[in-house]
């Protein structure tokens, strides 16, 4: 029911105001040359609950929030290759997915334990302020015109490893809730979760052999792919296809109990130009971005700010602050220190600890869960996505300035 109309809003009307006004507010805020979801997240805050209280949590609109989480990571998984996920986890490399992981998830444990909450609910928070959101992440790179650059493919590269230990231990904790009594228990629910993830790597490490076989087995195997879709008498036939192969691993890790951005994630990066035909290959792409970047995006991002309700946070400003100050600052320094352990210079490595501050999605997903569970209460849940939301409209911002001090630096050497 909405107080302005005293009826309820059809979903029709709910996406085209969401959509209009976070394509607006979008617009502004490139226009003064900043990224768009910094307008499309405000957007969302101005119509939900916390100003105009238009538009509440819906849903429908979770939904189609979520269906634009897909296209935003099959986007990105187009744009990268396997091998550089490769180059930037191997070696000195781990140490950013190290440093990157466990210095929040310290600095997010202690404050719960500073401020007398329980293991659990200390663990939790600590798990928040670890995770990096890998669909917020590739839209900012994607605004800046970044993703594809080395420090961009590594912030990629570390945000997933992140999102995947964030997962490992959100199965145990999730086992912990009333199952896990001794120490027993508790390694054997390690042990379980830990095969789960095991067995994703594995499917996935398989497909990148099987697929790399194929490319150098059938240097035409793309020719025998084209003669296929026009055997086909469907529309868009290759874009289905496509999409199915994408929601095939995207179901293999949510059936493994990870989230399904993972998997989709490298379903995409399985598909390169030798693979799909470099025409092919291009008009995935366009497709793709057209449905997402005008669409879903916006509206995923504009729902996310219409989740952030202000009146939920009651007195807590010391735990509110103290989580802000541990989100930001303590995956800063992860970063960074990450970055400087695996060889990069200080700014490189300032830029990836800021690239890693987003949390957006994931750690409102991770916050819902543990809402849902009975592991945190309103107001921490209320705390978490101010710290999701907050941390994802900073780190565009501050990531374009890095990135301009990169450029500039990089300009002065070759002149």
């Amino acid at each position: 029911m909405n107080p302005i109309l005293n009826h309820p809003i059809p979903f029709t009307v709910m996406m085209l105001v969401l959509l209009a006004v976070a394509r607006v507010f979008g617009e502004l805020m490139e226009r003064f040359n900043q990224p768009a979801i910094i307008g499309e997240l405000l957007a969302g805050f101005i119509l939900g609950p916390s100003v105009l209280n238009y538009i509440n949590v819906d849903e429908q609109l979770k939904v189609l929030s979520e269906l634009g989480v897909f296209l935003l990571v099959i986007l990105a998984g187009l744009e990268i290759q396997a091998d550089e996920i490769k180059k930037t986890m191997w070696g000195r490399n781990i140490w950013t997915v190290i440093m990157g992981f466990v210095i929040p998830m310290v600095g997010g444990f202690s404050v719960g334990m500073l401020f007398h909450l329980n293991l659990l609910v200390s663990m939790f928070i600590g798990l928040c302020v670890s995770i990096t959101a890998l669909p917020v992440s590739v839209r900012i790179l994607m605004d800046l015109g970044k993703l594809n650059t080395p420090i961009g493919r590594k912030i990629i590269s570390v945000a997933m490893s992140n999102d995947l230990v964030a997962f490992l231990i959100l199965g145990i904790i999730i086992d912990m809730n009333g199952h896990i009594t001794t120490l027993e228990d508790f390694f054997k629910s390690f042990f379980v979760t830990l095969v789960k993830i095991s067995l994703f790597i594995t499917v996935i490490f398989a497909s990148f052999r099987f697929f790399r076989w194929i490319d150098q087995s059938f240097s035409t195997f793309h020719l025998r792919l084209q003669r296929l879709i026009s055997l086909l008498k469907g529309k868009e036939s290759l874009f289905a296809m496509v999409i199915v192969f994408v929601l095939v691993f995207a179901s293999i890790a949510e059936l493994l109990g990870l989230h399904f951005v993972i998997g989709a994630f490298f379903g995409a990066v399985l598909l390169n130009k030798n693979i799909l035909g470099r025409s092919n290959f291009r008009k995935i792409k366009e497709n793709t971005s057209s449905i997402t970047m005008g669409f879903l995006a916006p509206i995923f991002f504009a729902y996310m700010g219409v989740q952030f309700n202000v009146q939920s946070l009651g007195g807590s400003w010391g735990l509110l602050i103290s989580v802000l100050f541990a989100g930001i600052i303590f995956k800063l320094v992860g970063g960074y220190f990450g970055g400087r352990l695996s060889g990069m210079d200080q700014q490189s490595s300032l830029t990836l600890g800021i690239g890693l501050n987003a949390r957006g999605i994931m750690e409102l997903l991770v916050a819902s869960i543990g809402l849902r569970y009975g592991f945190i209460d309103i107001t921490v849940y209320s705390i978490l996505v101010v710290m999701g939301i907050t941390t994802t409209v900073l780190s565009p911002y501050f990531l374009k300035m890095s990135f301009n001090r990169i450029d500039r630096k990089a300009l002065a050497v070759k002149i």
